[in-house]
């Protein structure tokens, strides 16, 4: 048959893949491999079907043949790409490429995919050496560039030790003198080599780029090249340069703030090292004369066109005080009163003065006289946001002396009321507009959130939510205040309504790494998964989407911005993909979903081996934390925790610390439940394991890092959550001499999974010598079958008595009256601990484990155990159930219509408004109540056996 009825007949197996018809793509496959069984493009085809048909071992069959094969052909390369993607199999990829470059050292094209290869699997030792072989094969220009983008990239990471790092960078720079064309025939180029000569500080090399006339020209129309000259020069300490380049430009009406700052550190240059005599002293003084004139003059000249001066002119004076060049802070002072009385009329303007107003007794109580002095009215939209900008200043520099509750009662009254009278201004503003007046009502939440923490009356977070819910029927697409209502109502138990509210916000893209912990941050408290509501693990799972989409989306920007040579983009990409890969709030929220699922899944054998391989990945990652708290506004007091730390639920986040805690009890325990050891899991483990952190601590033994208790860790955790690691760490001691003794042999294992999977797909475990393991174990499995089991040891007394301590915990947070939420923590952590008790007792339910290693006298001891948290989990579900009945009677909407009336007084705010806000309340905690109280009882029922 010709290439051309080959092809015909290939052509229908794209159409099916393109249309996800993958059986009929396979069928397909089967019909041209029948008469051609030894084509690499079709069997690569299959694969592909194979593997998006989730029959994962066929494809790998079908894999390991065509990489036994040197392949060469582009068709062919590229399915295989796309399959070994699927499969997690990088280094695979990465291989066949190397393989086909080595056969066809004169293909230029191979050569590239094989560098791209390497750039997906983040190996920049191998970029940088795949690159100098290109370019001493085709002498291109732009492959030292990648071999120089290499370098750099492999001395950027942190497993890179310091001299290392230098050699790498002086290889880089080796390069990139060697090369043919000039670096300043291209800005990238130029950038690059700028940054090799900055970190081997290379001065007089890197003077003379920048000096040149082409050098020159590339820094006045790149702002990434101006920059890394910007702080060459600083690093070179010509702050006096600098100053004098940035007055030249800004004389000329550039108003950048980078050439402020030059100009500011200028003045204070003489003072900037150790170096503090009054000669000095002296020479910096007449700078800051000449520096603050000169601001001066360009504030007047600008007006209220442009900031940039007076704000100068506030630094300035700031960083004189600072320095000690002068005492007079009346400067300081008169300097924001000029700021505020030109630019009080702009948002803007809070966020400028608010680094400085740090003041002494006597200065902050100028400032604050002149805030008070300021005429307030509501005429114009300039006079309302004068009006934001003294309320949020005057907030912000109350002193602990002033707050009380009859003060923070009465600005919640005056912020509210003037919340309402600024509405009327934004009377005639689109639905997709914000209020004027938002933050007078965000103010109004601030000051009840504060009476909250100071009295813990729950009163005070109903009128907190009937402002803001008030608020948003004026500004919906307000985020700020949607984010406080998150908070609030996670405060008060009503989960679904921070759900609805978050929703509203329409999280994009990133966002959902950065702002996710505002709704998923010990989201198990709420998840009523054991009902079989998924409503938590299926936001665990959206939130969770842009790791995946991220991690095969970068490494394709990467590999574009390669091809256009956009070298400064390169390390942002390479970073932005470590950041997320190894989020800190990815893996809380896997966490998370773990909890979840133990509550709604059956515990058995598969969920507990793939939880525990994932755990340990996370367990060996280095974790960055790109959580945002800044989003949500702070205009609390000094004196005062800011707001996001008053509402936190249980007044903490959950950090490195929670999530290293949490993963040390389910790692050990999934160990003790699972047949899983090292050797198994390398042979039954598909793909690539992830990248494991270069820190000493992830050096050590897994146990070794299991049993690691640090107190830093634990501050992170509620004096529950801590109980229950206590309990989960000796209910593992107790038990681990069982599960060693009990636990198969590797042989056992691999030979029963082979079994299975030649049952499911007729094929045997690939590489997999169950003779070379263990070649004469016995049928039953048990290798260790003359030896002694251990002697059977009553159960600790922490262990025996959890569930009754956790109990009476409960009923003292019912008498002293606190949240749902408190009461939710308490409840579930008991079942949590009930469901890890059943984990860590899983492998002795077999009877013939339990008859022939003699553990009946244990296994007893588990059914007391058992009975007991049976019947805690019941009097808590009973417990929880009359809660809810409470919280959604019509006599708690009554009481909180009546706690809500200090908010009542405006005509607005009329009464069915809180009631109807009063029955959203009390519904969503009354179904998160009786959804948990039902869920425990049929957690009993399903595991108190």
């Amino acid at each position: 048959m010709s290439e051309a009825a080959l092809e015909r007949q290939i052509r229908p197996i794209y159409d099916a893949l393109d249309h996800g018809s993958n059986k009929s793509a396979i069928n397909a496959c089967n019909k041209v491999l029948k008469k051609y069984p030894n084509n690499s493009l079709v069997k690569a085809l299959k694969a592909l079907a194979l593997t998006r048909s989730q029959k994962v071992e066929e494809a790998l069959v079908i894999c390991d043949d065509i990489l036994a094969t040197v392949v060469t052909d582009d068709s062919t390369l590229s399915v295989m790409t796309h399959v070994l993607k699927g499969l997690a199999r990088n280094s695979d990829m990465v291989a066949m490429f190397d393989s086909a470059f080595k056969q066809q050292p004169q293909s230029e094209e191979l050569g590239v995919q094989t560098f791209f290869a390497h750039v997906r699997t983040g190996n920049w030792k191998s970029c940088q050496q795949v690159a100098t072989r290109m370019h001493k094969q085709f002498q291109e220009d732009r492959y030292i560039y990648w071999s120089v983008i290499g370098a750099i990239l492999q001395a950027n990471e942190r497993s890179t030790p310091q001299n290392i790092r230098t050699l790498l960078y002086k290889l880089a720079h080796r390069h990139i003198t060697s090369c043919p064309t000039p670096s300043y025939m291209g800005v990238d180029r130029f950038h690059l080599h700028l940054i090799i000569l900055q970190e081997l500080q290379l001065w007089d090399e890197a003077n003379t780029l920048l000096e040149s006339d082409v050098g020159k020209s590339i820094c006045s129309a790149s702002l990434v090249c101006n920059e890394t000259r910007r702080d060459i020069w600083r690093l070179r300490g010509l702050y006096k340069e600098e100053g004098e380049r940035a007055q030249e430009k800004i004389k000329n009406n550039d108003r950048n703030w980078l050439e402020f700052v030059s100009v500011l550190d200028a003045a204070f240059a003489p003072v900037r090292e150790s170096d503090t005599s009054d000669e000095r002293k002296s020479e910096c003084s007449q700078n800051l004369e000449k520096t603050r004139v000169s601001l001066a003059e360009i504030a007047e000249f600008d007006g209220l066109k442009h900031r940039s001066a007076p704000l100068a002119l506030l630094e300035l004076e700031k960083k004189a005080l600072s320095h000690g060049i002068t005492s007079d802070v009346n400067i300081l002072v008169e300097s924001m009163e000029n700021y505020f009385s030109q630019f009080s009329d702009k948002a803007c303007c809070f966020e400028d003065l608010r680094p400085y107003v740090d003041l002494g007794v006597e200065a902050k109580s100028r400032w604050i006289s002149f805030l008070a002095s300021q005429g307030l009215s509501f005429v114009t939209a300039a006079d309302l946001q004068r009006v934001v900008n003294v309320r949020k200043l005057q907030r912000i520099n109350l002193v602990a002396s002033d707050i009380s509750t009859d003060l923070e009662s009465s600005l919640a009254s005056k912020y509210t009321e003037e919340y309402m009278a600024g509405l009327e201004l934004g009377s005639s503003l689109p639905v997709t507009e914000l209020q004027h007046a938002d933050d007078l009502a965000i103010l109004a939440g601030h000051a009840l959130v504060s009476l909250w923490t100071m009295t813990k009356e729950e009163t005070h977070l109903y009128n907190a939510a009937v402002v803001l819910e008030f608020a948003l029927t004026k500004s919906r697409m307000s985020f700020q205040i949607r984010l406080l209502l998150v908070r609030i109502y996670r405060l008060l138990g009503a989960p679904s309504l921070a759900l609805e509210h978050y929703h509203a916000i329409n999280i994009k893209q990133v966002q959902n790494d950065t702002l996710s912990h505002f709704h998923l941050t010990r989201a198990s408290t709420f998840s009523l998964c054991s009902t079989g509501d998924l409503t938590y693990p299926s936001e665990c799972i959206d939130s969770s989407q842009i790791y995946l989409s991220s991690s095969q989306d970068t490494p394709d920007f990467i590999i574009r911005a390669f091809t256009a040579e956009k070298y400064s983009q390169i390390p942002e990409f390479v970073s932005f993909d470590e950041r997320l890969e190894n989020s800190l709030q990815r893996d809380v929220v896997k966490l998370e979903h773990v909890r979840m699922r133990m509550t709604h899944e059956p515990m058995n054998s598969d969920l507990i081996d793939m939880e525990l391989i994932e755990l340990k990945f996370v367990f060996n990652r280095f974790h960055h934390d790109n959580r945002d708290f800044g989003m949500l506004p702070n205009y609390q007091p000094p004196c005062q925790p800011s707001l996001n730390d008053q509402t936190l639920m249980f007044g903490n986040s959950t950090g490195q610390g929670w999530l290293w805690y949490f993963l040390k009890i389910y790692i050990r325990a999934f160990q003790h439940a699972s047949d899983l050891d090292d050797i198994v899991e390398e042979k039954l483990l598909i793909g690539d394991r992830p990248k494991k952190s270069s820190e000493p601590e992830v050096q050590l033994p897994l146990k070794e890092r299991l049993a690691i208790r640090k107190p830093e860790e634990a501050a992170e955790l509620t004096p529950d959550e801590l109980q229950f690691v206590e309990w989960a760490t000796v209910l593992g001691d107790w038990l681990e001499p069982y599960h060693n003794h009990t636990r198969p042999p590797p042989a056992v294992v691999l030979a029963e999974a082979n079994k299975q999977n030649e049952l499911r797909t007729g094929l045997p475990l690939r590489g997999v010598d169950l003779k070379a393991l263990n070649g004469d174990a016995n049928a039953n499995g048990h290798a260790k079958k003359d030896e002694e089991a251990p002697p059977v040891k009553e159960p600790p007394q922490l262990v025996a008595q959890f569930f009754e301590h956790m109990h009476a915990r409960f009923v003292q947070l019912q008498q002293s009256q606190s949240l749902p939420s408190d009461l939710l923590h308490v409840a579930t952590l008991t079942q949590e601990a009930f469901l890890l008790f059943g984990v860590e007792t899983l492998r002795f339910k077999t009877a013939s484990v339990v008859k022939i290693h003699k553990l009946g006298a244990l296994v007893q001891s588990f059914k007391d155990i058992r009975s007991k948290a049976c019947a805690v989990l019941k009097t808590m579900s009973n417990d929880l159930l009359k809660v809810a009945e409470v919280a959604g009677s019509a006599e708690r909407r009554k009481s909180f219509v009546e706690a809500c009336q200090p908010v009542m007084a405006s005509p607005k705010l009329h009464h069915d408004f809180v009631l109807n806000v009063a029955k959203n309340v009390g519904e969503s905690r009354k179904k998160v109540l009786e959804g948990v109280a039902k869920g425990m009882v049929k957690i009993c029922n399903n595991y108190g056996q």
